[in-house]
């Protein structure tokens, strides 16, 4: 960058809306980006402030006006269509969720383009949302809720988690957040990556190759992988088949890892012990879907992992490092792989 010419940010806030994000208008307020907390953000670095022009906007209103001289873009989800025709000086696209597959292919990326997401932002709150999963399934509590709704008053004893199973597939930060508080429990912990690559919280690691081979001990499987072709229908029926029926599932990663219409008929015939489920491919999670009254399953509206009032504080924590190094012509954290997909 030039010494007198600013960095533009835009900004791309969405308005809530169904099967979009945010979902909801309280959605809407948590997730929602001012200019207040951007300069909040900056207020003890003047070095930077100094150096961007900030430009906030809603939806498309005034996108291919403003992006026409943007350098970086702060969004969830944007026209990729002749993004490099609307946007010639653009740099840098840092998204604010963990998850990029609303974005896939990558296809519309062009030479030098740095894409970035908000994972670890996501990580504290992860963490005890996936304890608090694991400890209700462990507790009986999904069966418990599905006896309530039927007024059926029956003593379902457990024992503390100790010396239980738990398998996590994705042990980035959500899937090692929750590996950390469990494993302090006694739990032994195996978890599932794509490289085999050691995490702290887990007994051990395997890569996901060799998955079938620790499926039939779990006593719980707990998913927190993104959506990339290689995750899509992972756990399938062939791999839900091998599970104990004493199992329990959590999925805080996304629905099309799994075959939720498998999992509902083993929940429903007693071939699985219950379900918690945060993550839906259509959201909100349709009126008509089978789920809504499937045994022994618990349904979340995707609040394992976002701080309610403090989401923004923490990705702005994460955009502002990289503006940092952006600025000193460094190499940015959190980069997303254009041929993995995250």
């Amino acid at each position: 960058m030039t010494e007198n010419k600013k960095i533009k940010i835009h900004v791309k806030n969405n308005h809530w809306a169904p099967g979009s994000f945010p979902t909801d208008a309280e959605g809407e307020k948590n997730f929602t980006i001012t200019k207040e907390h951007l300069e909040n953000a900056l207020k003890d670095l003047p070095e930077i402030k100094d150096k961007v022009e900030i430009f906030v906007d809603w939806d498309e209103d005034n996108f291919e006006k403003s992006m026409a001289n943007s350098d970086i873009l702060l969004a969830w989800n944007f026209p990729t269509k002749n993004l490099k025709k609307i946007s010639p000086n653009l740099k840098w696209i840092h998204v604010v969720s963990a998850g990029v597959e609303h974005l896939l292919p990558l296809d519309w990326m062009f030479d030098d383009l740095v894409l970035t997401n908000s994972s670890g932002a996501h990580a504290k709150k992860a963490g005890e949302y996936g304890l608090m999963a694991v400890l209700m399934l462990q507790n009986h509590m999904t069966k418990i809720v599905t006896n309530q709704k039927n007024k059926e008053f029956v003593s379902l004893f457990s024992n503390p988690i100790a010396g239980k199973t738990i398998v996590v597939v994705g042990t980035g930060s959500l899937g090692s957040s929750m590996a950390k508080h469990i494993k302090s429990l006694g739990a032994n912990v195996i978890g599932v990556n794509k490289r085999g690559k050691k995490v702290e919280g887990c007994n051990e690691v395997i890569t996901i190759e060799n998955i079938d081979t620790v499926l039939p001990n779990a006593d719980f499987l707990y998913l927190a992988v993104p959506e990339t072709p290689d995750t899509k229908n992972m756990i399938n029926k062939d791999r839900l088949d091998m599970l104990k029926p004493t199992c329990g599932i959590v999925n805080v990663g996304r629905q099309s890892v799994m075959d939720y219409e498998v999992m509902a008929d083993k929940l429903n015939n007693n071939e699985l012990a219950g379900a918690i489920l945060d993550v839906f491919t259509h959201e909100p999670l349709d009126k008509s879907s089978r789920l809504w009254d499937t045994k022994n399953l618990i349904i979340t509206p995707h609040v394992s992992s976002d701080d309610h009032g403090d989401y923004v504080r923490l990705t702005l924590n994460i955009f502002i490092k990289n503006l940092k190094l952006f600025i000193e012509n460094k190499k940015l954290t959190n980069q997303i792989d254009k041929k993995l997909g995250y």
